[in-house]
């Protein structure tokens, strides 16, 4: 199974030779399915990119959304209209939406939304204020002394659903592929080489998640725990526990590119992945 990974493309920002560079960047490397960790355009642009690319590659598509897939409507109409754009598309999977896929055997994929949720930093003090705000139906009218709150909520309910998700792995799991698009521990959460400091982790660590994860991967040390996130637009990769590691990938505006691939063979227990590299 060969699993090609790429993180933030923002597709509304692509002109049309840089689509074409990075299709080709995706065809060369021959994968079975591509995995998309979020920010894949904005919501009423999302369902028509992901139907183009699937029209174009014909392999399974993978993905979660990132808070930029979420502006122009509420949180809800959104995830509705990308669940129904999957019913009527057959290569296309909303990981959020899925209960934990096999790849093959003992080799599950599970994936979940993540939302920078409060929880870690300093939200009183910091002067960060995302376009989220503005731009989310669900924030832009709520009173802005209700942030704080909304965003604690939406954490807790990712990190239930994935709880739930990986609850539901079959005692044979032995390595789980973890797609979500907000770093979930402040150690992944990377820009230029540094991670983030108490004024930009609200907004971009999930901490709740970060939890469910520390949690499973200590209750599992059998089983090796693999997160694939974005959100920075900086790569790094951070290792959490001998068997919970998480890469960050990069990205830049108007330049989609295959962050890594993944080859995946799970009948031998191996699990190699071009990942501690970045690809040329």
């Amino acid at each position: 199974m060969r699993l090609a990974w790429t993180t933030d493309p923002h597709l509304n920002h692509v002109p049309m030779t840089a689509w074409e560079q990075w299709l080709a960047e995706l065809f060369g490397c021959r994968p079975d399915g591509l995995l998309i960790t979020g920010d894949i355009s904005e919501s009423d642009d999302v369902a028509f990119q992901l139907r183009r690319l699937a029209e174009s590659l014909a392999v399974p598509i993978y993905f979660v959304l990132g808070n930029h897939d979420f502006y122009r409507r509420t949180i809800a109409e959104t995830r509705r209209a990308i669940i129904e754009a999957c019913r009527e598309t057959r290569h296309l999977h909303y990981l959020t939406d899925c209960a934990p896929i096999e790849l093959g055997e003992n080799l599950f994929l599970v994936g979940e939304d993540g939302w920078g949720d409060a929880k870690l930093g300093d939200y009183e003090g910091s002067p960060v204020r995302l376009n989220d705000f503005r731009l989310i139906h669900d924030f832009q009218r709520a009173d802005p002394a209700d942030w704080k709150a909304m965003l604690i909520r939406e954490g807790e309910v990712c990190a239930a659903r994935l709880q739930a998700k990986l609850v539901a792995l079959p005692t044979s799991a032995r390595h789980v592929v973890i797609a979500t698009h907000v770093p979930p521990f402040r150690e992944a959460c990377w820009y230029e080489g540094h991670t983030t400091d108490d004024l930009w982790a609200p907004f971009f660590v999930c901490g709740a998640v970060g939890d469910v994860l520390t949690e499973v991967s200590r209750r599992h040390p059998e089983c090796q725990f693999r997160v694939l996130c974005g959100h920075t637009h900086h790569r790094g990769t951070a290792t959490l526990a001998d068997n919970l590691i998480v890469h960050t990938g990069a990205a830049e505006y108007g330049q989609p590119a295959l962050e890594a691939v993944l080859d995946l063979e799970p009948g031998n227990s191996r699990f190699r992945a071009g990942l501690e590299e970045p690809l040329p």
